[in-house]
């Protein structure tokens, strides 16, 4: 219960608990910002006009934030028509005008108790991932996308990191309350493509990885899309790969390239928009408080100072697994810097060590000398110097050696690090490697 008025707020909980409900007050927009973080309740009763903050702005702020995950029943003393349809539209449940009759009360309450028992479990979605002007621009362009579906829905690929934020546009290209489906088995588009589509009538078919497709697989997808108009269905696709290459090498068929590259998107990496890092680690957080009922954390501004200014290779799954890890493991009532630092750099030791051992060995080849008479500077790092600085060595000793067995290809070292070449790039900037033509 939201309201700034004492004896409202007061009267209406007196109410509400003879009918043996449990109520929690508020008395203005701040306080129910602190008890939304820390609970989840059934139903909120929500005032328009407060004074640190109208409700509409409060409504609109749980929903950017992923926490509109509950029925909210708006309340005001002089709303009007355009008011209520307003906070409909943002996502409101209902609409009570003061004063308010009691039977309108208990009757609006129960409904949106039998709705919010009905409504899915929390999930991240694409207001998650930021609101920067990269992932606003990103948001202005699916919703053109999804414009367009008045016709026939085209099918889409979205281009982008692996463990990026593909799957978040395409459930943002799925309609309300209609079928969503990831395909995993893909030798059901080799045997019977087209079995796929009448279970998933007006909704999105979605696959991964498009590039691990097979040929025979391709040939299915390719029949599926020529198929869906008449069923309704959007197929998007996603990838890490460099499908025009794949199609020169004879590994990506030509015409399913043609047909879906009509309607391309770029998903840029987490790297690229790091500014997002800080509001996505509590959007995170606050999913796992919801889910799995664990303890809810806050992080101090120390801790998500350092996740924002890390590097993420493994993109948003990565940083999901660190927030979960962390959730999990530290011990304190904030997540700190230590916790963090903590985690970021939980293998280091074991990296550093294995690539000493890896140099040195590779040294004994190359010297035929006794690993044990090995001087510490040519097990490829002075390791008298701070754990960072001595990855640093390795690492720069790693890539300068591979550069040259490889003859500066960067295809080559990229598959030999297990890199993606924009990381890979990043990485030789990092360690001052000039890349020769």
């Amino acid at each position: 219960m939201v309201d700034d008025e004492v004896g409202i707020r007061e009267l209406l909980r007196d109410i509400l608990q003879d009918e043996g409900y449990q109520v929690e007050l508020a008395e203005n927009a701040a306080a129910a910002r602190a008890i939304r973080l820390h609970e989840r309740p059934d139903v909120v009763l929500l005032d328009i006009w407060m004074p640190d903050c109208d409700g509409i702005s409060l409504l609109k702020e749980w929903g950017s934030s992923g926490l509109l995950t509950m029925p909210v029943i708006m309340m005001s003393g002089h709303g009007t028509i355009d008011t209520a349809v307003e906070a409909t539209r943002i996502g409101a449940f209902d609409f009570l005008e003061k004063p308010i009759a009691l039977q309108k009360l208990l009757k609006t309450v129960s409904v949106a108790l039998k709705h919010s028992e009905q409504l899915p479990k929390s999930e991240m979605s694409l207001t998650s991932l930021g609101k920067s002007p990269i992932v606003a621009a990103l948001k202005d362009r699916l919703d053109k996308i999804a414009a367009s579906a008045s016709i026939s829905p085209s099918p889409v690929l979205l281009i982008g990191p692996k463990g990026g934020g593909a799957e978040l546009c395409g459930r943002f290209l799925q309609n309300a309350n209609t079928p969503w489906f990831q395909l995993t088995e893909f030798n059901q588009l080799a045997s019977a493509p087209l079995d796929i589509l009448e279970p998933i009538r007006d909704g999105v078919l979605y696959i991964a990885e498009v590039a691990e497709l097979n040929k025979i697989e391709q040939k299915g997808l390719l029949l599926l899309i020529t198929k869906s108009d008449k069923y309704n269905v959007r197929v998007v696709c996603s990838t890490s790969e460099n499908l025009p290459k794949l199609q020169v090498e004879a590994l990506f068929d030509h015409n399913l390239l043609r047909i879906l590259s009509a309607v391309s998107l770029r998903v840029p990496a987490l790297d690229e928009h790091k500014e997002d890092i800080p509001d996505l680690a509590i959007a995170i957080a606050n999913l796992q408080f919801e889910l799995a009922d664990v303890e809810y954390r806050e992080f101090d501004i120390a801790a998500l100072n350092s996740l924002r200014n890390a590097d993420w290779p493994g993109d948003l799954a990565q940083l999901d697994a660190i927030i979960r890890n962390l959730i999990q493991t530290s011990l304190g009532k904030k997540i700190t810097l230590d916790d963090v630092n903590r985690v970021l750099h939980q293998f280091d030791d074991a990296l550093t060590i294995a690539a000493s051992q890896q140099a040195a060995v590779q040294q004994h080849k190359d010297m035929n000398t006794p690993i044990k008479n090995l001087p510490t500077s040519a097990m490829g790092a002075n390791l008298n110097q701070p754990l960072r600085d001595a990855r640093d060595d390795f690492e720069r000793l790693y890539f300068e050696y591979h550069m040259k067995d490889s003859t500066n290809n960067m295809s080559k070292l990229a598959e030999i690090a297990g890199l993606e070449r924009t990381h890979l790039y990043r990485k030789l900037k990092q360690l001052c490697i000039k890349i020769k033509g």
